[in-house]
């Protein structure tokens, strides 16, 4: 399983995503993440169904729902990923996974800052930036 790890004031919390081809990754559990979220009264306004496509597929591609591409999951699996060639003759952010391009491939992140990223993307560690209203920068 590929993981990422979100550090903040010593309270770590973990995630997959990444581009090494495994087929374990977090996007393909993520659906299981949002049924679970959904299925609590504090999520009760997470729906399933806004992550699939308008064709009712699970997709990461051009097709895929705009709640998903803008999900926190997909950002942190793909951040920097439309940059990247993961398989010749095919464009840059291709998901060797699912066999598709990613749609999303121009984000930059609003509240996390990529720390260390291994040389398969087995490994991702995010920061959560500093906030205003705390008085850093």
């Amino acid at each position: 399983t590929v993981m990422v790890t979100i550090v903040s004031s010593g309270i770590n919390a973990e995630y997959g995503g990444g581009m090494s081809g495994y087929s374990s990754d977090d996007i393909n559990k993520f659906l299981w993440m949002i049924r679970i979220g959904g299925s609590t009264p504090e999520g009760a306004h997470i729906k399933e169904s806004d992550y699939y496509s308008s064709s009712g597929e699970y997709k990461v591609d051009k097709d895929g729902s705009t709640a998903m591409h803008n999900s926190l999951m997909y950002k942190m699996c793909y951040y920097r990923f439309g940059e990247s060639q993961t398989e010749q003759g095919k464009p840059t952010g291709w998901d060797r996974v699912r066999n598709q391009e990613i749609g999303n491939k121009d984000f930059e992140l609003d509240v996390l800052e990529e720390a260390f990223t291994s040389e398969h993307w087995l490994v991702r560690i995010y920061k959560v930036k500093d906030l205003d209203n705390r008085g850093n920068k």
